[in-house]
């Protein structure tokens, strides 16, 4: 007996295209009752916004087979039998390696892709045709236990202050969880270990504005109940939900980009793939336009020189990245070697 499928036509930028759904009725999200097509449907509705947020950039496919409450795994070169309209491109990874991976070039690539189990997507932050490059300077608000959602809020307002200070223009969204994302379109000119000092310099200014609330400290036994910038999230590879991305957690919330003037009253739990839709037809998408100007971080790489003439030098990096430059040891504090009184 032929197995249970349907059928979505997806308008896109070349037409129509019509995506095969199989198993349409498999619950993805159990507690809301979500299912594949219901996802499907979701990504044809927001396509538009979905691509001009994500499109033309590397992306990795984090796929849930079962369901979210099951396993995961990360697909970053395109799965096999992907149609003649998925294209992908040629990527350097931090090991040196290079291997191609997906590229999201229209609404139908998304719905191809949430027919492969895709929950959440993660896009690089540059372009698929200079992907060694970003163009975007992302900042990744993470609270830490004692914090929440509402403790980024004025850190977030300081954050646009201190970019607003150095010429950049910053844009917001929910992660879809507890923290923001502060991202800035920049011209594509820099390295990523460039635009990664960029953001820990941009970090520790705001440290220094909001000690007892911000943290750069790598170490999670360090950080207190502050709120973490994740500086390596700006690493080559290292991607985040992009915006309109659904999230794997249990209320189906969105990674969904908001005004500035709506962060005061969000609420991020609102934000869901059922919800997300009539928002977006409803207020319009707070990201149109978001890459007609690009900013400059020459002057958060002088920030980044001045702390090295006074003393704050590299950061740790993640631990399967290679050992890097002027790099600390990779040892959290607890565990270093305490010098003995004979040393």
């Amino acid at each position: 007996m032929a197995s249970e499928a349907t059928t979505l036509t997806v308008p896109g930028p070349h037409g129509d295209r019509e995506v095969r759904i199989s198993s349409p009725s498999r619950v993805l999200w159990p507690e809301q009752g979500i299912t594949k097509l219901d996802l499907a449907e979701y990504l044809v509705t927001v396509g538009d916004a979905f691509g001009a947020a994500n499109g033309d950039r590397p992306i990795s496919l984090q796929r849930f087979p079962g369901g979210v409450d099951g396993e995961q795994f990360f697909s970053k070169n395109p799965p096999k039998g992907a149609p003649d309209y998925v294209r992908a491109v040629t990527v350097t990874y931090p090991s040196g390696r290079a291997h191609p991976q997906l590229v999201v070039d229209e609404p139908a690539v998304a719905v191809w892709a949430a027919q492969m189990n895709t929950v959440v997507f993660h896009p690089w932050a540059s372009r698929a045709e200079d992907s060694d490059h970003p163009d975007q300077l992302r900042i990744d608000l993470d609270p830490q236990p004692g914090t929440d959602f509402r403790d980024t809020v004025p850190i977030a307002h300081e954050l646009r202050k201190v970019l607003d200070e150095v010429g950049l223009t910053s844009w917001i969204k929910t992660s879809g969880n507890r923290g923001l994302h502060v991202f800035a379109p920049i011209h594509p000119e820099h390295e990523f270990l460039d635009v990664r000092h960029a953001v820990i310099a941009a970090a520790r200014e705001l440290e220094r504005r909001m000690p007892d609330r911000v943290t750069t400290a790598w170490w999670k036994e360090e950080r207190g109940q502050r709120v973490f910038v994740d500086f390596n999230q700006a690493n080559r590879d290292r991607t985040m939900a992009g915006a309109y991305s659904p999230r794997a957690l249990a209320n189906a919330a969105v990674s969904t980009p908001i005004a500035w003037d709506e962060l005061d009253g969000a609420d991020p739990t609102a934000f869901t793939v059922r919800t997300v839709p009539d928002r977006l037809a409803s207020t319009g998408d707070p990201w149109e336009g978001m890459h007609a100007e690009h900013g400059s971080i020459e002057p958060l790489l002088a920030w980044w020189e001045r702390d090295l003439e006074n003393g704050e030098g590299e950061m740790p990096f993640p631990p399967d990245f290679p050992k890097m430059p002027g790099e600390p040891p990779r040892v959290q504090p607890s565990r270093a070697k305490q010098p003995s009184a004979t040393d």
